[in-house]
């Protein structure tokens, strides 16, 4: 494929391929470490329950804080991103990280809670148009598939691993302050990482061809991109689809407790169960992006799955530990859909805007979490625990529509690119 780049780029394919290699893995990181500060309260509810006598409302508000100013921080650090580049927005926002493991440790009542949220939440925020401006500009077309895969999955894996990091670490010290020191100190590490390795993560190199306009193209306006009605249909697929996440993420675990009977101990892991699964369905999904067309056949069937997992699970029909089993597989489904999206979004997306589209599509998850945390919580409130998983199959559902119009709107224009 032939390239333009403001700096010269690696002439052997070996080079090219490391090049490759080292940047997808260092965004890999730093998209984990995003995941697991999504987590910076949500493992540690039960603790804070006992401490200062909150409701499941109370700390669905805590999710909300957090993602309403993620979502209206990502929509506008697209802009930023695209203006003056993504390496060091994206120091910025491990540093806020940082900040945010400080307040959380040395909160002494819902005002320290919520300030932790609001720093995780600044910091959350430039991930996405950060993450692809940086894949779309340093990684070449045939690998761009497998980097999208392997983003979900460290994603995935971030939120896997943030309640065995913080609840170990709290059983282990005997009190849930000492987690905080641990988040911290993860944050620090990878700030310090990116910043040795920084060369790598430089998007002023490399511009590929596939995330430049074409030579000649007609300059719009940088609103110009919000005319199009597959941003808004992308935004809406993040939406339903992380409102069904949220439900899973933040009360999936007592909810199994509630309508099954089955300990903290086993449901505390049910989350991680359900990143895992997410995570080896990226792995496959990020094969398919390479050999199938219409990828929104893809999302729906895979989510479809995922759905009907759910559905059982809400029905209370399943033995105890086979309804938390389903659960956690339900998201081998969600994820398997993963690089379709991603590769959707490409597709619909115009050229020369990739943080500007990322960022206002990805804001449709931070919208979908900040809604549906306190509505879940007062699902689970009032004891309609099967609410919990029968909403996430709904959005889930909605979510298949999204997909499918996005698709047939990406036929639509590739046909008329080709009249």
């Amino acid at each position: 494929m032939n390239t333009t780049s403001s700096l010269p780029l690696p002439s052997e394919p070996r080079d090219q391929a490391r090049r490759d290699y080292g940047t997808i893995s260092l965004i890999g990181l730093a998209h984990g470490t995003s995941h697991f500060f999504h987590m910076l309260l949500v493992p540690l509810f039960p603790a804070f329950r006992q401490e200062f006598g909150f409701s499941y409302s109370e700390l669905g508000l805590l999710v909300t804080t957090f993602f309403v100013i993620s979502g209206v921080g990502q929509a506008l650090a697209g802009f930023l991103v695209d203006r003056t580049g993504a390496r060091p927005v994206l120091f910025a926002a491990l540093a806020s990280f940082v900040l945010a493991s400080i307040a959380a440790g040395t909160a002494t009542g819902f005002s320290g809670l919520m300030l932790a949220a609001a720093l995780a939440g600044l910091g959350n925020a430039p991930f996405h148009p950060v993450d692809f401006t940086i894949l779309n500009k340093r990684v070449s077309q045939p690998r761009l598939g497998h980097a999208f895969s392997v983003h979900g999955i460290t994603g995935n894996l971030g939120w896997a691993l943030a309640p065995v990091f913080s609840i170990g670490i709290a059983q282990a010290t005997g009190h849930w302050r000492y987690a905080y020191l641990g988040t911290g100190l993860v944050a620090l590490a990878v700030l310090l990482l990116l910043f040795w390795q920084r060369e790598a993560i430089d998007d002023r190199q490399g511009s590929w061809g596939h995330a430049k306009p074409a030579p000649g193209a007609k300059q719009e306006h940088p609103m110009a991109f919000l005319r199009l009605p597959s941003v808004w249909l992308c935004f809406s697929f993040f939406f339903f689809t992380t409102a069904a996440l949220s439900a899973i993420q933040s009360f999936a675990s007592p909810a199994l407790g509630k309508m099954y009977g089955l300990p903290l101990s086993i449901t505390a892991y049910v989350v991680t169960g359900y990143m895992l699964c997410g995570a080896a369905g990226m792995v496959l999904g990020g094969f398919l992006v390479a050999k199938v067309e219409r990828l929104e056949r893809t999302i729906a069937a895979a989510m479809a799955a995922a759905a009907v997992l759910l559905l059982l699970t809400a029905s209370g029909i399943l033995p105890p530990l086979v309804a938390a089993a389903a659960t956690a597989l339900a998201g081998f489904g969600t994820g398997l859909a993963g690089p379709s999206r991603d590769m959707l979004i490409k597709r619909a997306a115009p050229p020369g805007a990739t943080g500007r589209v990322y960022g206002t599509v990805y804001s449709g998850l931070d919208v979908g979490f900040a809604l549906a945390a306190p509505i879940f919580g007062a699902l689970l409130d009032r004891g309609y625990a099967s609410g919990v998983f029968a909403g996430s199959a709904l959005a889930l559902g909605l979510g298949i529509a999204s997909a499918g119009l996005v698709g047939l709107r990406v036929v639509n224009m590739r046909r008329a690119a080709a009249a």
